[in-house]
């Protein structure tokens, strides 16, 4: 049963980091996506217009639904703007997702990344910063925007200490 279950787990990574030629120019053209995006995030101004009006978001806050919708992204944004300034500490990396299912490259785009969070001073506190780290993965539809957005890090007890 091992020797099976080896074979096969390579024979998944062999097929999966040989990405057809229209996954990887899929990908490409979503890489580009998440630059706006994630320029736009650290703007604090969003372009909201790549997301697919029926896109989901699944994160890791204590106490969240299980999943987000648009507008209350938008409304989680606004809040957050409002009260911290967000930088990213080194150009983005983006790596080639794959399919859940099949293990087949798919134009989806993954990323690791450190993300500078600072409350922003007021007259009764200091500012004071924190740095996130955070592995996030977009799906995307033919379109081109963005279907499903996940992200696993810990933002509950980063702005926690933030608050402190």
């Amino acid at each position: 049963m091992k020797n099976f279950i080896y074979v096969t787990f390579l024979s998944i990574v062999a097929f999966s980091c040989n990405p057809n030629q229209d996954a990887m120019k899929t990908f490409e053209e979503n890489t580009k996506t998440m630059d706006i995006l994630f320029e736009s995030f650290a703007n604090e101004s969003v372009d909201y217009s790549k997301f697919a009006d029926d896109v989901v978001f699944k994160g890791t806050l204590v106490g969240a639904k299980d999943s987000l919708s648009l507008d209350e992204i938008k409304a989680i944004h606004k809040e957050l703007f409002a009260k911290y300034d967000f930088k990213y500490m080194a150009p983005m990396k983006y790596l080639t997702g794959v399919n859940a299912e099949t293990g087949v490259t798919d134009g989806s785009v993954r990323m690791y990344y450190d993300q500078e969070v600072t409350l922003t001073a007021t007259d009764s506190n200091e500012a004071k910063s924190v740095i996130v780290s955070i592995y996030e993965s977009f799906d995307f539809n033919d379109e081109g925007k963005v279907t499903y957005v996940q992200w696993y890090c810990d933002w509950t007890g980063s702005l926690a200490y933030l608050e402190e």
